[in-house]
């Protein structure tokens, strides 16, 4: 059903549609929050999470638990009719992912021999076979005896002891990687394995030469300055390995005990290490390897962190990869603000209540780079306090500058941890002008080139999205171009501005994702230099249907970037990106209105049928289930203000 089903004519004026959509969204949008003030919607992934997820419940000795077939039936329902499995609605098979849902199918009982195995196994091959998966699902499979442990790159312990000043250490990757790496490295020195009653000996290529050419197929269109660092990194990991066949370690020991100590540290107030997927499951297997018995508390503790994951439905047994209940709840309160509630409306009060309870009082990782600054961000999820991220607490800035309390002493505690959460945000800064995620000055490009680095996010560098939204909230604080923040963040965004007008988006897909907030950011600066290219590439890409759309393959071809079929909360930051740019006006921005007054549903929801958001770009994606909803209702409301007149 769509807002055509309300008691609205075709030939209603378009105001009075667009009202009626915004009142019917933000009712919808309220009843979604929980009794204590926050939103936290679904977040969806592939079926990497399931099929990771039953490998270790198989590992744990649960293999007939109820939640081992149930999570089975929701991998048959993802595969492709190719026979593989995709990484986001909509997209190609994606290798790795198909070979860990054909070895957790099997695992299940499924037939080698049933059609939809047989369509998996040929795909499988077809790619390359086991050889050609990443780094990460080749452990995943030398654990369970499917992978030799002596073909996985080398994760070293001793990674762990190297010192701040050192060109290379733990605190120079990303938080996601730190978090995935320092159990990664546990898990390697002692190699564990876990015995099964089935093998996919048949996804390996019987040639040799096939699998090299497949390899050499993945590394085509390397650039000279790439393939000489993997050379160097390629060469380091045959002499690492070398080094691991010598009986004698003299800091293996060491090594492990400070890699214990950190992660079990970083489980503090936190729901898991890292409060996401990945390195939870990961230190699971790493205290298995150290000896803790499955009824330790710290495996218990992350197991529960995992089952809090969970979420079953018609189509079996699926997991998030994290919550996103401060990310959620800010965009909420802020977009409800912008749709006509009033600054102490109660339910946006109790949102703005449950985030400063959010807010980090404690020093985390990212100290280590910024030393100077002082705790006041924002994390992402419900517990995650050693990582606050900027652009989590650019946004719930926005939020609380959106409220006022009646009552003095919260308003003044407002007021504080807004001083606070711009104070830590602005020493984030980086030298570029811009803001990476989690860490300061966390951009070294080399260490990408790590055997262990193909999931792409080794590093975390000034981002234009999160730039743009940090530059929105310090001009809606009272910040002015003069202030060195700001000139920062407008010389990085002018500096990245691309040849079509564009900006990369690295949390959302893709360029449209980027643009809408790196126009946002600039147009309330009053910069508008450059806005006429991005507003003609943006009017440029709209679909026929009136809506935008970009699918996530223009991550991997650039000459791609804004083709998709439409969606509401793309459609939405396209509306947005028009409207910053002054363009409100114009045909390009009615048709757009009209796609998503078209495709309101009755209860004044949206839905993308296609994913929106990234987690790691060319490797890991993921559907917001609020995106379709907040984001609409945001921009129907810049609609209607831009055209009050």
């Amino acid at each position: 059903m769509t807002v055509h089903d309300f008691p609205l004519l075709d030939d209603t004026p378009e105001q009075t549609r667009v009202a009626a959509a915004i009142d019917a969204a933000a009712e919808r949008l309220r009843s979604l929050q929980h009794a204590d003030g926050h939103w936290c919607g679904e977040l969806e992934g592939d079926t990497i999470l399931e099929s990771e997820y039953l490998l270790l419940l198989y590992a744990l000795g649960r293999a007939n638990d109820e939640r081992f077939q149930k999570g089975a039936e929701y991998i048959r329902r993802q595969q492709l009719p190719d026979g593989g499995w995709p990484i986001y609605a909509a997209g190609p098979t994606d290798l790795s992912a198909s070979v860990k849902a054909y070895f957790v199918l099997k695992m299940a009982g499924d037939s080698p021999d049933a059609p939809h195995m047989a369509r998996a196994r040929e795909h499988i091959l077809a790619m390359g076979g086991l050889d050609a998966c990443n780094s990460f699902t080749k452990i995943y499979l030398s654990i369970f005896k499917q992978y030799d442990w002596r073909k996985c790159p080398a994760v070293p312990p001793e990674l762990v002891l190297l010192p701040d000043w050192f060109v290379f250490n733990i605190y120079k990757i990303s938080y996601w990687s730190r978090c995935i790496i320092v159990p990664l490295a546990i898990i390697w020195a002692f190699k564990p394995t876990y015995d099964v009653v089935v093998s996919i000996a048949e996804l390996r290529l019987e040639r040799r030469a096939d699998s090299q050419s497949a390899r050499r197929r993945l590394r085509a269109g390397a650039t000279s300055r790439e393939r000489l660092w993997r050379a160097f990194f390629n060469s380091l990991d045959v002499v690492l390995k070398m080094i691991e066949t010598v009986p004698l370690k003299p800091f293996r020991q060491r090594a492990l005990d400070k890699a214990t100590q950190w992660t079990i540290k970083h489980l503090d107030n936190s729901g898991g290490l890292g409060a996401i997927f990945p390195p939870i499951i990961n230190t699971i297997y790493a205290f298995r390897a150290l000896g803790y018995p499955a009824e330790h508390p710290l495996i218990q503790s992350q197991l529960r962190a995992l089952e809090s994951l969970e979420i079953y439905d018609d189509n079996g047994l699926h997991l998030q990869p994290c919550f996103s209940a401060v990310w959620d709840t800010a965009l909420a309160v802020h977009i409800l603000r912008q749709s006509g509630a009033e600054a102490d409306d109660p339910t946006l009060l109790a949102g703005a209540r449950w985030l400063l309870r959010k807010q980090v009082m404690t020093t985390g990782d990212w100290k280590r780079a910024n030393p100077r600054g002082e705790p006041g961000g924002w994390f992402f999820q419900y517990e995650n306090e050693f990582y606050p991220d900027t652009d989590d607490t650019s946004e719930v800035l926005l939020a609380l500058d959106a409220v006022r309390f009646p009552d003095a002493d919260e308003e003044r505690a407002r007021k504080e941890a807004v001083a606070r959460g711009v104070a830590w945000q602005i020493s984030m800064q980086n030298r570029d002008g811009g803001w990476g995620a989690f860490d300061k000055e966390c951009n070294n490009e080399v260490f990408t080139f790590i055997p262990f680095a193909d999931h792409n996010a080794m590093i975390d560098p000034s981002c234009e999205d999160i730039t743009g939204r940090t530059l929105e909230a310090l001009i809606g604080l009272g910040f002015s171009r003069e202030d060195p923040a700001v000139r920062g963040a407008i010389r990085f965004l002018h500096e990245t501005q691309d040849f079509s007008g564009t900006w990369y988006g690295r949390w959302g897909c893709n360029y449209i994702y980027g643009t809408f907030l790196a126009l946002r950011g600039l147009a309330a600066v009053d910069e508008t230099g450059g806005f006429e290219r991005a507003a003609r590439w943006m009017m440029e890409k709209q679909n026929p249907d009136g809506g935008w759309g970009e699918l996530q393959h223009s991550y991997d071809d650039p000459m791609l970037k804004g083709i998709g079929p439409s969606t509401p909360s793309q459609t939405a930051w396209a509306l947005l990106a028009l409207i910053a740019a002054d363009k409100n006006d114009c045909d390009a921005v009615r048709r757009g209105v009209e796609y998503l007054l078209r495709n309101q549903r009755a209860d004044g929801s949206w839905f993308d049928e296609t994913w929106t958001a990234t987690g790691f770009p060319k490797v890991f994606y993921l559907r917001y289930h609020l995106y379709a909803t907040y984001f609409p209702l945001w921009a129907l409301s810049e609609y209607r203000d831009a055209n009050a007149s």
